[in-house]
């Protein structure tokens, strides 16, 4: 008998497993998505055109709020749980509700999800949003890009607007993130490979995405994945880097599924370890030796560097922080933070008394962000909200700790400064050690 399948989901990895192990496959039928974490994705479709030949009207999403009453009204078989940077206790709870309604309860893993490449793939997942992955991910494009190896990424999807029109995009030069009507969160993600000189790739249709990157018209040696949240890989890496983060010591087996990236790690990256406690990253690195000690374990700084210190020194100041960090990842503390208190500000300011709309809507939702901002530009209303509560916050300067430079995007009245944050391996085995001998035992032409 064919199974009625509901995917819960965030937008991303829902839609990938759909599109790599479902969607075709007339042994399940796919009745319908929820969605969460990302707002605005509900209601919507998943759209025909991209449904393949089973779903000629395209598939409905719900809300994963509705999750009891759409198993009923669909009569679900099973819900195939499909996004990440969520703690174990929450992964049963969405179990239990499903159960509870009847259904079966599945996940799909590597051997149903990740595409073969015809090229060398490295990739850099984390076990954490935030634990600093991103620097990683420019680190090891630096290095690759000196040995002389045409770099071609591709990126963890965010598809938050025309899903056919993202079925597949390319990012090489700055008019493409207009071009693509990008969020915050895309920006922040594909600006660092275009200003490098490098082709970034994303969407919603991974396959295409993949054949398309290996035949990129700049040239390709190598597929460097870039994770998002705490995801694995939609590619079978031939390098896998994981991230963990000792200010959050314990999560790297506590959260799905960031746990399976460290178990499958052939690199583990420590990192922050200049702000981090001596004991918190003892416990992380513990924690790596009983999961996965065959792994090669990476010690790591992210030094942080401020564009004007005086902005900071002795004054009352609001910090805005990475958006998704301080949402789903959970972190209470950031660069912005780090660099406001090595700097001398007087006070962080609490800006929840003076947060209008949907910023208002964020700290309802997550109450545990305390005093800093997350900068949340998921659509133009979400912006604009950021930027009456930035105007409004009753701080002297702002210290903007987001990946790209949010001033860009938004007006802030205020004196304000940028912070800066990279990579920096502590003594050896350095990324550039390993990234030789990967590039050596794949026969890549370095210089």
């Amino acid at each position: 008998m064919t199974r009625r399948i509901l995917i819960i989901g965030a937008a991303g990895r829902d839609f990938h497993n759909f599109n790599a192990f479902l969607r075709d496959n007339e042994a399940y039928r796919v009745v319908g998505f929820t969605a969460s974490q990302i707002p605005g994705i509900a209601g919507r479709r998943y759209p025909a055109a991209l449904a393949g030949r089973l779903y000629p009207e395209g598939i409905p999403i719900y809300a994963e709020e509705d999750l009891p009453q759409v198993i009923k009204e669909l009569t679900v078989d099973t819900c195939v749980f499909a996004y990440s940077d969520v703690p174990y206790g929450h992964v049963m709870r969405i179990g239990a509700i499903v159960e509870a309604a009847g259904a079966s309860f599945m996940m799909l893993g590597p051997n149903d999800t990740m595409l073969k490449s015809n090229k060398p793939v490295v990739a850099v997942c984390a076990v954490r949003t935030g634990a600093g992955k991103s620097q990683t991910s420019r680190r090891v494009i630096d290095v690759l890009t000196e040995k002389g190896l045409r770099v071609v990424s591709m990126r963890h999807p965010m598809p938050y607007g025309d899903l056919v029109a993202q079925k597949v995009q390319r990012y090489a030069e700055l008019a493409d993130l207009a071009k693509h009507q990008c969020t915050v969160e895309e920006m922040e993600e594909y600006e660092p490979y275009i200003v490098r000189g490098n082709v970034v790739y994303a969407g919603v249709d991974y396959q295409a995405i993949l054949d398309a990157a290996e035949q990129d018209s700049k040239g390709c040696d190598v597929i460097q994945w870039d994770g998002g949240n705490n995801d694995f890989p939609f590619c079978t890496p031939d390098l896998f880097i994981t991230v963990v983060d000792p200010h959050r010591p314990g999560h790297e087996i506590s959260y799905y599924p960031g746990e399976i990236c460290l178990r499958m790690a052939d690199v583990v990256v420590v990192n922050k370890m200049d702000s981090a406690r001596p004991e918190d990253v003892e416990t992380v690195r513990r924690n790596i030796e009983d999961v996965n000690p065959r792994a090669t374990v990476v010690s790591a700084d992210s030094p942080v560097t401020v564009d004007n210190p005086e902005i900071i020194t002795g004054k009352r100041v609001l910090c805005i922080e990475d958006g998704p960090t301080l949402t789903h990842g959970e972190m209470r503390i950031g660069a912005g933070t780090i660099a406001a208190e090595r700097y001398g500000a007087a006070e962080l300011v609490d800006p929840r008394p003076f947060t209008v709309g949907e910023i208002t809507e964020t700290f309802r939702l997550y109450p545990h962000i305390g005093a800093l901002l997350p900068a949340m530009g998921y659509g133009n209303e979400q912006l604009k909200d950021l930027e009456t509560t930035i105007n409004r916050t009753d701080c002297e300067s702002v210290v903007v700790a987001t990946p790209i430079d949010l001033r860009r995007l938004i007006n802030i009245e205020r004196p304000n400064t940028r912070v800066h944050y990279e990579l920096r391996e502590i003594g050896t085995p350095t990324l550039e050690d390993i990234l030789t001998e990967f590039g050596r035992s794949h026969n890549l032409p370095m210089r």
